[in-house]
């Protein structure tokens, strides 16, 4: 990447003077340079090959807790300071703010590359998803459809505000996915294998490829057997790993401090009162090394850091951005997030998991007469405001006297995630982490990472098309 593209510190100072010029009490600048790759197959053809490259800066300035934003894609000094001039004139006041001399932060988070994305060329990683596509369609004969993508995504930040503060953070992800589709008759099934994270194409030196186009064509075909899917209240146990992506949506949202400002929380008021089961300690870590979600510093330049949100059942604190803390008189917790510079950060989740418990996974299984295992969610709905979810069942099996039977379709999971969260009764040893496909929608786009032990729901509604076996 292109570092000399980016400003120095001397353009910064007169950017920031420029911002504060109409008596904004601090002003930041946030500029971006960022190169995508995006290779995707279907029909057994490489239909798509995008290389793209994105660059610009944004300037915020805050009076009091109110703040006002402009961007730009042109770098040049008088560019920023025009866009700088136009961001200030909303501010009220005659009093100007020295803009202090700049200290760049440091991090002791160290994210290495072993192998940069240039190490393999297009052709290589063009000849990868045609691999994949072989390895799926040669495991079953009902493999009809295959569809593989490759993508890296290389972004450097750069941050100064008013007060001094100079941080820089550069980020690569890399995501490989394999879909396939397994036909029998009318009946269509779709398996889906996926490794990703932030790193380079180690990733693929490390996790076999081949083996995730054969877990999806696996699944594919194995819910070609599946029964329709049992309705009701019955237990449920969630897999590890993808099966945080549940609690991701229908509580983590509920714990960002913008919902909590404006009061249309589940959770707004509630630090320090039990709102789960004593068996649950939900954190948020944005420090963690390889995970999409994770970052030295965030998009307003506050250092990354560990946050325990709930703490054995007990609400302990919320995900704070800058202007979100401000406006509440706390301290941000490095929550700050932006899809790019052309958007104003927000307070957004990082790599959000359950922690570990004491119960083998397999005695959790076990404890269900009738019920439900989940092992891969599929898409869902959740309201932030009272915590009602919706999500579908990709692939599932039914529980029979302990122990897992049958696959079924067609399921869905339906309950309110406070609720959930209080009724837990078993939770695993088996912490995992999601394998890398993690990315949450809250009006802009942000990669994260989710996860959890095997857990035991005791009761929740099913979705189905038949009665409880």
């Amino acid at each position: 990447m292109d570092t000399d593209r980016m400003i120095g510190d001397e353009v910064a100072r007169r950017v920031l003077t420029a911002a504060l010029s109409h008596g904004g009490d601090l002003a930041e600048i946030y500029v971006e340079d960022r190169c995508t790759t995006n290779l995707s197959l279907e029909d057994s053809k490489v239909e798509e090959a995008v290389r793209g490259t994105d660059r610009g800066a944004g300037v915020r300035v805050f009076y009091g807790s109110l703040s006002t934003y402009a961007h730009t894609d042109d770098l040049s000094g008088r560019s920023l300071q025009a866009v700088a001039r136009n961001a200030a004139l909303a501010a009220q006041g005659a009093n100007r703010v020295q803009v202090l001399d700049f200290s760049r932060a440091q991090s002791g988070l160290e994210f290495p590359i072993e192998k940069p994305f240039e190490a393999m060329e297009a052709q290589e990683k063009s000849q990868l998803l045609r691999d994949l596509d072989q390895e799926a369609r040669r495991f079953d004969p009902r493999v009809v459809q295959v569809q593989a993508r490759y993508s890296e995504d290389r972004r450097r930040i750069r941050i100064w505000n008013s007060e001094g503060r100079h941080a820089e953070d550069e980020r690569n992800l890399i995501q490989l996915s394999v879909i396939a589709m397994a036909q029998e008759g009318d009946l269509v099934q779709r398996g889906v294998g996926m490794i990703g994270g932030q790193l380079g194409l180690e990733l693929l030196d490390r996790v076999d490829p081949l083996a995730e186009a054969r877990e999806a064509a696996a699944s594919a075909v194995k819910m070609l057997d599946a029964r329709p899917a049992p309705a009701g209240e019955m237990p449920v146990v969630m897999n590890n790993g993808w099966g945080g992506v549940l609690f991701h949506e229908a509580c983590g949202h509920a714990l960002e401090a913008d919902f909590i400002n404006q009061g249309v929380s589940v959770f707004t008021g509630r630090v320090g009162e039990q709102v789960a089961s004593p068996l649950i300690t939900l954190v948020d870590d944005a420090t963690l090394p390889e995970r999409r979600g994770s970052y030295r510093f965030d998009d307003d330049g506050t250092p990354s850091q560990h946050t325990l949100l709930i703490e054995n059942g007990v609400l302990r604190e919320y995900m704070w951005d800058m202007a979100q803390a401000r406006r509440a008189n706390r301290h941000p917790t490095g929550n700050g997030r932006r899809q790019s510079f052309r958007y104003l950060p927000m307070p957004r989740m990082t790599n959000t998991f359950i922690k570990a418990g004491e119960s083998d996974p397999e005695d959790i299984v076990r404890s269900v007469q009738r019920g439900l295992y989940v092992k891969m969610l599929g898409g869902g709905q959740a309201d932030t405001a009272r915590g009602d979810f919706v999500f579908s069942v990709s692939e599932g099996y039914l529980i029979e006297d302990g122990r897992l039977t049958a696959p079924i379709r067609g399921a869905s999971l339906i309950g309110n995630g406070p609720e959930v969260l209080k009724e837990i009764e078993m939770v695993g040893h088996d912490l995992e982490l999601d394998k890398g496909l993690g990315q949450c929608s809250k009006g802009q786009q942000v990669p994260v990472s989710v996860g959890q032990p095997t857990l035991l729901i005791p009761r929740i509604t099913v979705g189905g098309t038949s009665e409880i076996p």
